[in-house]
C-alpha cells in the first residue's frame, strides 16, 4: 500500500465525520446520470469546501444530502449519504432540516415579500421548545446590520444582496444546524462583501462549531477558509486534500487559483479529461 493511502486509512480511522457520502450516483428523470460515484466526506466542527467548474455536479451533492433532489425529479440512485451514522439518502427535505442540516441556497432564496424578523422566524419552522428572542439575538450577534434594517422595516427585497445573503445563512442558524450545506455564498456580492461574509462564515463555525460544506466559484477564498477540500469535475471527485495542501498543487493554481509556475498557460486547448487525467 502506497503512503498516500496508508495515509488516508489512518485519517478516516481518527475522523470524526459528521458527513460520509458513500460512491452515490444521482439520476435526474431517471435517464441523466450527474454524479458518478462521488464519495466526501465532512469533519465535525470543521469547514470543508467543494470547488469545480459550472455543471461539474457541486450543487446536486448538496441537494443529494439536503432531499431537495425530491423536488425536482432527482434521486439518488446508488449509495449512501450517512450523517450522525444514519443514512439520509432520499428522505424528504423537511425531515433532514430536523435531523440538523439546513442548506443556503444558491441566489440566497429567502422569501422576498417577507420583513427579516419573519424570515428568520421562518427558518426556525421544524423546532420546538425554544426561545425564539434569544435565538434572533445569536444571529444579530454575527449580523448586527439585520437587526438594522430589522428596525427600519420593509420587505426582505429591498435589502442589498449583501444583506440577503446575511438574512440567508441567519435563517439557517435559526434552525440550530449542526451542520450547513452553503451553495455559493459570493454570487453576486462585490469583493469587499464577499470578505466579510466569509469572515461572519469563519467565526460561525469558530464560536458555534457548527460544521460546513461550502462549494464556492471563489476558490481562493473557499480554501482561506476551509480546513480541506475537494475537487469535482464530470460528477465525481478528482482530488482532494488540506486546504493547504490544495493551494500548494500546481493543478490548482493553474485551473482555480490563476497561478501554477513560472509561466501562465492558456486554458483555450485544454481539455477536460487532460486536466483530471493529470489529477490522477
Amino acid at each position: 500500500m502506497s503512503d498516500a493511502a496508508l495515509k488516508q486509512n489512518n485519517k478516516n480511522a481518527t475522523a470524526d465525520y459528521i458527513l460520509s457520502v458513500n460512491n452515490i450516483e444521482v439520476v435526474y428523470s431517471e435517464v441523466i446520470l450527474v454524479l458518478r460515484g462521488l464519495s466526501l466526506n465532512v469533519e465535525r466542527g470543521k469547514i470543508t469546501a467543494l470547488l469545480g467548474a459550472n455543471g461539474a455536479g457541486k450543487s446536486t451533492t448538496l441537494k443529494a444530502i439536503s432531499g431537495l433532489l425530491n423536488t425536482e425529479d432527482g434521486e439518488v440512485s446508488r449509495g449512501t449519504i450517512n450523517y450522525k451514522g444514519e443514512n439520509i439518502a432520499g428522505i424528504n427535505p423537511d425531515k433532514v432540516v430536523r435531523k440538523g442540516v439546513f442548506q443556503v441556497m444558491e441566489g440566497r432564496g429567502i422569501v422576498q415579500d417577507m420583513t427579516v424578523m419573519e424570515n428568520l422566524r421562518l427558518g426556525a419552522f421544524t423546532r420546538t421548545n425554544f426561545n425564539m428572542a434569544d435565538e434572533i439575538e445569536k444571529v444579530f450577534h454575527f449580523f448586527p446590520r439585520l437587526k438594522e434594517r430589522m428596525q427600519t422595516g420593509g420587505a426582505a427585497g429591498y435589502l442589498s444582496g449583501g444583506e440577503q445573503q446575511m438574512l440567508a445563512i441567519g435563517r439557517a442558524l435559526m434552525a440550530n444546524p449542526s451542520l450547513v450545506l452553503m451553495d455559493e455564498p459570493s454570487m453576486g456580492l462585490s469583493p469587499l462583501l464577499v470578505k466579510e461574509v466569509f469572515a461572519i462564515i469563519k467565526r460561525m463555525n469558530e464560536e458555534l462549531g457548527i460544521s460546513i460544506l461550502l462549494v464556492e466559484q471563489n476558490a481562493n477564498m473557499a480554501l482561506n477558509a476551509a480546513d480541506f477540500g475537494y475537487i469535482m469535475e464530470n460528477g465525481k471527485i478528482v482530488l482532494d486534500g488540506t486546504a493547504d495542501e490544495l493551494k500548494d498543487n500546481e493543478d490548482v493554481k493553474e485551473f482555480y487559483l490563476g497561478g501554477g509556475g513560472e509561466e501562465r498557460r492558456s486554458f483555450k486547448d485544454i481539455k477536460s479529461f487532460k486536466r483530471r487525467k493529470r489529477w490522477l
